[in-house]
């Protein structure tokens, strides 16, 4: 039976519990990380700390133990036999009753819980949210439990036929995707939403304008339609380098293109041969 890590101890998954109180059940008030394990070890425990460390500022909540997480991490990596899973920290305000409130004195509550994961495919299918991201919002950039926007997104996307959903901001620029950031390859440039147009500063995406490369530029919607722009691909934890095959009824057939196969190679040596880079 797999094991859960709750505030430095584990516990058998099937018997381990959280109050009712707690804030991030009763109001989405916490932070969260997704890492992958690679042939058994994690990857890029650094920068997902950092991250979650970033986000729990960002929201009020306090610095979280992140030696302690690294500690929690390692110890269901070995315990639960780990070689190719994902890995989700949650880090919530603790309990604070059943009410918006919180209380003078936080005592935040860290979850790590584990699953195995499959390879996701070269390419995916995207819908565009008929919603917009406020780039402007209290929450934007920052990777919190608040998730109900994209479940909901989400949702709707699947009800159209599409893998993931792309979301535009309240300017009319692209933003991101639920769990993913957006790049697209116009005249041979990669292109990529600056952090300004709302989007989270995504793991995946850091390494892959780290490592390969992209235009920070706000993107209008009408780019889509655009005849010059030949490849989109999307990034994250687990989908990693994704081609796009298909944006609502826009067809790229080759997909993935030759840049977008170039980021993918790049990103899987990375991760067989740099864990935390």
């Amino acid at each position: 039976m797999a094991v859960v890590w709750i505030d430095g101890y584990l516990h058998e998954a099937d018997d381990a519990g959280i109050p009712v109180s707690d804030h991030g059940l009763v109001c989405g008030d916490g932070a969260f990380e997704t890492l992958v394990v690679v042939d058994g070890k994690a990857f890029a425990v650094t920068r997902h700390l950092s991250r979650l460390g970033r986000t729990a500022r960002g929201m009020g909540l306090p610095e979280p133990d992140v030696e302690m997480l690294r500690k929690g991490i390692d110890a269901l990596v070995i315990r639960n036999g780990l070689e190719n899973a994902k890995i989700r920290i949650t880090y919530t305000a603790g309990n604070a009753g059943l009410g918006s409130h919180r209380p003078t004195e936080l005592q935040p509550r860290a979850v790590i819980a584990t699953e195995p994961i499959s390879l996701e495919p070269a390419t995916t299918t995207l819908a565009l949210a008929p919603w917009p991201r406020n780039e402007r919002g209290v929450l934007a950039g920052l990777k919190t439990t608040s998730y109900a926007e994209n479940v909901i997104a989400l949702a709707w996307a699947r009800g159209q036929g599409a893998d993931e959903v792309l979301f535009a901001n309240t300017l009319g620029n692209l933003c991101e995707g639920s769990g993913s950031n957006i790049f697209l390859v116009r005249d041979g440039a990669i292109l990529t939403p600056p952090l300004s147009a709302g989007c989270l500063a995504g793991v995946t995406r850091d390494l892959v304008l780290e490592g390969v490369g992209a235009r920070e530029v706000d993107i209008p919607l009408d780019m889509l339609a655009d005849p010059l722009v030949t490849e989109m691909f999307v990034t994250s934890t687990l989908r990693m380098v994704q081609g796009v095959a298909l944006l609502d009824q826009r067809h790229f057939d080759d997909a993935p293109g030759p840049i977008t196969v170039k980021a993918q190679r790049y990103f899987a040596d990375l991760m067989l041969e740099q864990l935390d880079p």
